[in-house]
């Protein structure tokens, strides 16, 4: 079986760990060639990582016949952009979160990448590392009976004191809700299902922010979008969640996502890293005690989502962070949004399957037929 083609589009922060792993890690897919609008960041990769092509635009890249998928590490307002010119160039797209910057846009790749007969992954693939597999597999087997409910919290005061290039996260397509919310929310749907409906209410704390970080140092950002975000969700199961993302707030002591059920607790980590700690409360034992991990990928894994999506390119079957997750969690994070505009609960339209578990491979790197 040949090793897939990947194209880049995007060498910003986030291509480091993708590049790393994508040219060492798994064994099935092959960066071909990178493009970016800042050129030295694109010449950097392909030094560093002996990528073959460096292409003048993204547009060259779309052309090249032997690219296979696109992946696109733009900035969120962009990835409708990239992903709808890769679609129709013939590709299949690759997209980190979210995958689009409003519900319509979503829709809108959806039917195209179905008129063009072509596959849409995306973005957060966290889900499938040994952490959140582990507590999937304790879910299915019982071990907290049937749930009840769910929490989600995701608190911090922001990314102007640390990012090199934060303004983006204040704007069109931005948010602690659409920068964060995607890998809570696939967590949830990875453990829970699908979400029939939901609630939220929104609000901005802070009308501007300052840049303390470099090299941005005390530049005046104005926030446009909400920043303080509070969503109730109703599971097709039955089970009914909370989430809280927020930008306003400095610290809090809650846990990452906390799963209730009939016969026990489940403490999930952290949706944005891929390993532990995995806790579980059973009434018998009458406190929270550790789970091993008993999957592998727990260290920092992006690009499983890719690897795993080309490998089903291949053979046909389906894959894990497909556009069925991609766009059913953008229709949760837009509609909260919705609800706090309109006043009322909305149901949702998207309705997946939950994606398959992990299976092992004796060979780190290859997955499954």
């Amino acid at each position: 079986m040949r090793t897939m083609k990947i194209g880049i589009v995007g060498c910003g922060s986030i291509s480091g760990i993708y590049l790393k792993n994508l040219t060492y890690r798994y064994k099935e897919v092959e960066i071909i060639g990178v493009c970016d609008l800042i050129r030295e960041r694109a010449e950097k990769a392909v030094e560093e990582y002996k990528i073959p092509k460096l292409y003048e635009d993204m547009y060259e890249l779309f052309a090249d016949p032997d690219v296979d998928i696109v992946l696109n590490l733009t900035r969120p307002y962009e990835h409708f952009g990239v992903t709808s010119e890769a679609l129709k160039a013939g590709k299949h797209v690759y997209s980190e979160k979210p995958l689009g910057a409003t519900l319509e846009e979503g829709r809108e790749l959806i039917a195209l990448a179905k008129e063009k007969n072509l596959l849409i992954g995306g973005a957060p693939d966290t889900f499938m590392g040994a952490g959140i597999q582990t507590c999937r597999k304790l879910m299915d087997d019982g071990y907290i009976g049937t749930p009840v409910g769910a929490s989600a919290f995701m608190v911090c005061h922001g990314h102007e004191t640390w990012h090199p290039d934060p303004e983006f996260y204040y704007k069109f397509g931005g948010g602690p809700m659409m920068d964060m919310g995607p890998y809570y929310l696939t967590a949830l749907v990875n453990l829970l299902g699908a979400v029939a409906s939901i609630s939220g209410m929104t609000k901005s704390t802070f009308s501007q922010r300052t840049i303390t970080s470099e090299p941005h140092y005390g530049e005046i950002v104005d926030v446009d979008v909400p920043t303080y975000i509070t969503g109730m969700m109703q599971f097709a199961c039955g089970a009914i969640g909370t989430i809280f993302t927020t930008f306003d707030v400095y610290k809090a002591e809650m846990p990452w996502i906390e799963i209730y059920g009939s016969q026990g607790t489940l403490s999930v980590p952290d949706p944005n890293g891929f390993g532990g700690p995995v806790r579980l409360y059973r009434p018998e034992e009458g406190r929270f005690y550790d789970i091993p991990l008993t999957f592998g990928y727990a260290d920092n894994s992006r690009g499983m989502g890719l690897a795993d999506m080309a490998k089903a390119i291949q053979t046909g079957r389906n894959f894990r962070a497909s556009s069925d997750i991609t766009f059913h969690v953008l229709e949760i994070m837009t509609g909260f949004q919705r609800s706090q505009e309109q006043g009322r609960h909305i149901a949702l339209e998207s309705r997946p399957s939950r994606p398959a578990p992990m299976l092992r491979h004796e060979l780190e790197g290859i997955f499954e037929v």
